[in-house]
């Protein structure tokens, strides 16, 4: 493999692997908050102790995604340099203001909330929980923002030599439609991920008969969450599928295995195509249903895979346009079909719990609270391969391709030794972050405390 290749594992592997801990991060937070504020209107002592107990799984996640995030900057200039030569007058704004603004704002509030629990008032204590909430939804635009950059390039104009983008207007570069509907689809799955969490662990926990008082209304917050997320998921979902059309047809036609301009366009169901990825085999389709989610009419033209290239060609010139077709055609089925999984496992257990029924004591219920949590994390991890992978050969669409994204004097040895480290590091890592979860899950909620804020002066981390 040459350097290319590797630089590209290497983000890859890094990019994946941060994201596991940013829709938790974002979607516990307010779910932390939401436990938070029922104990501060009921004074009902279960709050309390849900919110010292999932904030502590809260903060664990947010610590090693700050960790694995810096990773996956040192890239930029590291393996990226071009790219970052190229673009970094623009893709630096958003970033710059995502450090500068949003994470100092959550991380301020963070500890805030975490060493004043008996410094500060119970209201004011409160409020630094969702303003540290919000502040990781302002980090996600920011970042969005910077990605929807790479996806849909806008807001820019060229050097006077051609060797760089210009900012021109960050309203632009903020506001565009890939970053807001980027950010309404992203934001809801954060939610569903979060929710699936809290609800496994809440599950796993009345099964053992541990805590049931604490765990009863946090699965039931956590199966709402899922099902009210999963329904916004699929709204913004259908709006960025059509900003996808309108913006990068060709990765809506790789994801659909669509090789063929065609009126009356199929959703594909299952697809089975040549080994090169050129053309379909054997597939299962419904009728026009493509059509409608692309251009909301069931008689739209959609175009194909195969005139897209023809089209690409005579705009950029002679080159391989089309992405890995396989991939991106199974990583966006993959990621609907756990997202799906995980809300009607969701819609079971509250069907099953209707009218105050317990959980039933069985084999399939005990693994499928355990996998629960795993379910749309799985989903929103093939979501961003898709997303990123179907983009290719293009690092900046229409502006930059991949092979010139990369660092020229950084040889492949260079990159493998950098992979294998941060490979190594994140492995110790997920090490970490699992006896973490793994140990605070089997501790539990503890024994109640007293004091004016339930904690006598000791910060979270320390109240147990």
């Amino acid at each position: 493999m040459n350097a290319l290749d590797l630089a590209r594992w290497q983000f890859a592997i890094t990019t994946v692997y941060h994201f596991i801990f940013v829709p938790i991060t974002i979607g516990s937070g307010f779910l932390v908050a939401g436990l938070q504020t029922a104990w501060y209107r009921t004074n009902k002592d279960k709050y309390l102790k849900a919110t010292k107990f999932f904030g502590k799984l809260f903060l664990i996640n947010f610590a090693i995604g700050v960790v694995t995030g810096i990773v996956q900057e040192f890239q930029f200039g590291m393996n990226w340099s071009s790219y970052s030569r190229f673009v970094g007058d623009i893709f630096g704004a958003p970033l710059a203001m995502e450090g500068l603004l949003a994470f100092f704002m959550e991380s301020t509030f963070l500890g805030l909330w975490i060493f004043g629990w008996d410094r500060l008032s119970k209201k004011m204590h409160l409020a630094t929980i969702w303003i540290a909430s919000l502040g990781t939804l302002l980090s996600a635009y920011f970042i969005l923002a910077a990605n929807a950059f790479m996806q849909h390039p806008t807001g820019y104009g060229m050097s006077a030599n051609g060797t760089r983008a210009e900012l021109k207007s960050i309203v632009a570069v903020l506001t565009q439609k890939t970053a807001v509907s980027a950010f309404f689809h992203t934001i809801p799955s954060a939610f569903l991920v979060a929710g699936s969490l809290f609800a496994g662990i809440a599950g796993w926990m009345i099964l053992k008969k541990r805590d049931v008082d604490v765990a009863q209304p946090v699965l039931k917050m956590g199966l709402v969450t899922i099902i009210i997320s999963f329904v916004f998921i699929a709204i913004s979902g259908d709006y960025t599928s059509r900003v996808m059309v309108q913006q990068q047809p060709m990765k809506m036609a790789a994801a659909e295995s669509l090789y063929e301009t065609k009126a009356n366009a199929p959703f594909s169901l299952f697809t089975i195509g040549t080994l090169d990825g050129s053309r379909p085999v054997f597939q299962i389709g419904l009728p026009s249903v493509l059509s409608f989610m692309s251009t909301g009419n069931f008689n739209g033209v959609v175009e194909g895979v195969n005139d897209l290239q023809k089209e690409y060609v005579t705009k950029y010139g002679e080159g391989n346009y089309k992405p890995n077709i396989p991939l991106a055609y199974w990583s966006f089925r993959l990621m609907i079909g756990f997202g799906a999984l995980a809300a009607l496992l969701a819609l079971f257990l509250l069907w099953r719990m209707r009218k105050g029924g317990s959980l039933p004591e069985s084999k399939f219920m005990h693994l499928s609270l355990r996998a629960l949590p795993f379910l749309p994390l799985l989903g929103t991890s093939f979501g961003w391969i898709f997303t990123e992978s179907a983009r290719q050969p293009w690092v900046v669409f229409g502006l930059m391709k991949t092979a010139d994204g990369v660092s020229p004097t950084v040889s492949a040895g260079n990159v493998a030794f950098t992979m294998i480290a941060f490979t190594l590091l994140y492995g110790v890592l997920a090490v970490i972050e699992f006896g973490l979860m793994v140990r605070t899950i089997r501790v539990g909620v503890g024994k109640p405390v007293e004091g004016n804020n339930a904690n006598d002066g000791q910060p979270l981390t320390m109240a147990y």
